[in-house]
């Protein structure tokens, strides 16, 4: 078997990421060498892999889905956001420099077409299949003529194209059709069918819907996955979700001990790999909830202040919004806080930025005694370390490098009484390590919280990504996807007017 499959969908977040995903532990069960592709993703939630290369969390995470290790093959083109007219450009891994959105699509773009499909050739020379996953809509017609992550990967990579629809937010036969009949008879000619996503009901009562949409398009719905609770994992965009009131979903089992434990994360600007506190949220007793106001960390038994693509607008925020008074009270009242990477550089003594603001000498919380600097070379690393008597690995993903001038060690960032703060992304998926600090936080909040003894988040991980390849295996129809795959779209598919204008 030699092939590949485009998954674009009818909108942003309307599940491309954990359909590539499932597509990709289907095919690994069924013992085809597969691997993920995603040309060009914007996100704020990002790994560092092996060799030291910055790619997006929903493609490190497609690439566990394929048993393989992720590499920057597998996300060429990154962008970060860094508010909302420019992104931070990450290129094979490495940060190339700041665009703005028209200069980005003005010509930058369609300059790095070859640098993708370069990529997706290795690929594709080295797996049976690779399956790639598109961005927003291919019918994003404003942005074709330069296109190359949706109709434009899928035209000049001979791709076939499943459009996926979330039929949970309603209209997805218009979105369906609309998608195709914005397309130019050449990427019609591409798109091969259907997939809807997040159905909850009886089946047999949408089959009517889908045999019209095929009468109207000649294509057909390759599968309809039900709605599944807890399958958002590694989500991509930061900047465009609110995460205000959000409660990361927890594994559904009663605490080990008498109380749970409540964890308050600041909803900062620009929040980066909130996918952090996933670990946590795995442990049967903690909630986890994202806030913005003072008073919501009143009750927390913890409180985390996550990295940021924007450390000193997010400084800004918290003095607006009163949560920086509220954390420098609590860290005085020895009441547990953790601040991860640009948290971390917030609660220290100061910042100096002439790199992400170009604020210059900018004043921490100065709960912590650390001194930033930020540096126009970014760290990416994959570090391995012990805290609290355990194993910890991580991964590091900034621009500030940390002077700490006192404090205990931890992680190598410090730790201030009930304060901790460090540069490592990912630490809390070390098992033994999580554990330990929960029950830190749980003897300095005054709870009768135990962690669980076998909580396995890596195992939780695989659990997860083998539901997304039950619910293709069980609910698409794979032979048709498998003939799709292998042999691309079918020959003479209709045009559907009026097709891309002019």
């Amino acid at each position: 078997m030699s092939g590949g499959l485009l998954v674009a969908g009818t909108t942003s977040d309307a599940g491309k990421s954990v359909v590539t995903a499932g597509i990709c532990r289907w095919l690994v069960r069924q013992g085809v060498k597969v691997a993920p592709f995603k040309a060009q993703n914007m996100s704020l939630n990002s790994f560092v892999t092996t060799e030291g290369a910055e790619i997006g969390r929903a493609q490190a995470m497609q690439a566990q889905a394929c048993r393989i290790e992720p590499t920057a093959l597998m996300n060429p083109v990154l962008l970060k956001p860094g508010g909302e007219q420019s992104s931070q450009v990450v290129l094979l891994g490495k940060p190339v420099g700041e665009l703005s959105a028209r200069g980005y699509h003005g010509g930058r773009q369609q300059q790095l077409l070859g640098t993708v499909l370069d990529c997706l050739e290795q690929l594709r020379g080295t797996y049976d299949a690779v399956i790639c996953e598109g961005a927003g809509s291919p019918a994003e017609i404003n942005l074709r003529r330069t296109d190359i992550v949706n109709m434009g990967i899928a035209r000049n990579a001979g791709l076939p194209v499943l459009v996926v629809g979330d039929i949970d937010r309603g209209g997805v036969f218009a979105s369906f059709f609309g998608t195709v009949a914005l397309l130019s008879p050449e990427d019609q000619a591409c798109v091969a069918g259907f997939l809807v996503n997040k159905f909850r009901g009886d089946v047999s009562l949408l089959e009517p819907g889908l045999d019209m949409l095929h009468g109207l398009t000649g294509r057909k719905t390759y599968g309809v996955l039900p709605f599944r609770h807890g399958l958002g994992i590694d989500e991509e965009d930061g900047l465009r979700v609110s995460l205000r009131g959000a409660v990361r979903e927890s594994v559904v089992a009663p605490p080990v001990g008498g109380d749970v434990l409540r964890v308050a994360v600041c909803a900062v600007p620009l929040m980066s790999n909130f996918t952090d506190v996933d670990a946590l949220a795995a442990e049967p007793g903690v909630v986890v909830r994202f806030v913005d106001r003072p008073e919501e960390l009143s009750d927390a038994d913890l409180v985390i202040v996550p990295g940021t693509r924007g450390t000193v607008r997010a400084l800004e925020w918290l003095r607006e919004r009163g949560l920086a008074g509220a954390l420098v009270r609590r860290a005085a009242e020895q009441r547990p806080v953790l601040g991860i990477c640009g948290g971390f550089q917030i609660l220290g003594e100061h910042i100096e930025d002439d790199v992400e603001s170009r604020r210059g000498h900018v004043d921490g919380l100065g709960i912590l005694p650390v001194r930033v600097r930020f540096a126009r070379e970014k760290t990416l690393t994959r570090p391995r370390g012990e805290a609290l008597g355990e194993r910890v690995e991580g991964y590091e993903i900034h621009h500030g490098v940390a002077d700490v001038i006192g404090g205990q060690p931890f992680l190598d960032g410090c730790r201030v009484g009930q304060t901790w703060g460090t540069h490592w992304h990912g630490s809390l998926e070390s098992d033994g390590f999580r554990r330990a600090f929960l029950r830190e936080v749980a003897a300095a909040a005054g709870r009768r919280f135990v962690p669980a003894p076998d909580t396995s988040f890596a195992a939780l991980r695989e659990e997860q990504l083998d539901r997304l390849g039950d619910l293709i295996e069980q609910h698409a129809d794979t032979d048709a996807l498998w003939r799709l795959i292998e042999s691309g779209a079918p020959q003479g598919l209709p045009f559907i007017p009026p097709g891309a204008p002019a």
